[in-house]
């Protein structure tokens, strides 16, 4: 009996010293952001003015988001060889707080962008991201709401 005590008592010390093997409430989950996502749709909205572009045909972009970073790239399917070129990239460091996710634009090829953050609504419904929020660049002219849907690439 005097070992089968401490042993015990040992036991249930170790147990409680493990993971946190509770799942956060559902309300408080992680938005499972990491991942290579395709803009499928864009909707620009500035003033009076609406513009959806279709990311599908003749440009393709993706977002690649890890755990800190995130990086985008545009570029037109022709290849450069059509009025229609283009190409465009940037990424930097990112915060996400419940569904509210900020990017801080650290590099970015139009150079005016650079060091401007842009907070997002973010839902994430199977393989569907959706970010939602207020584009604003002041040495460009730029203050927009910007809506844009993705598919995640597996």
């Amino acid at each position: 009996m005097k070992t089968i005590l401490p042993a015990i008592l040992i036991a249930l010390i170790a147990f409680s010293c493990g993971g946190n093997n509770h799942p956060l409430p559902e309300n408080k989950k992680r938005i499972p952001l990491a991942g290579t996502w395709q803009l499928i749709s864009c909707t620009l909205i500035q003033q009076k003015d609406t513009v959806v572009t279709n990311y599908t045909q003749p440009i393709s972009f993706i977002k690649i988001i890890n755990n800190s970073h995130f990086a985008f790239l545009q570029h037109d399917i022709a290849k450069g060889k059509d009025s229609g070129a283009v190409f465009v990239a940037g990424g930097g460091k990112y915060t996400l707080k419940d569904s509210v996710y900020t990017e801080h634009l650290e590099y970015c090829s139009d150079r005016n962008w650079e060091g401007n953050d842009f907070t997002f609504i973010v839902t994430i419904h199977q393989d569907t991201l959706i970010q939602k929020g207020i584009e604003k660049v002041a040495n460009t002219g730029v203050n927009r709401m910007n809506i844009e849907k993705y598919v995640r690439i597996q």
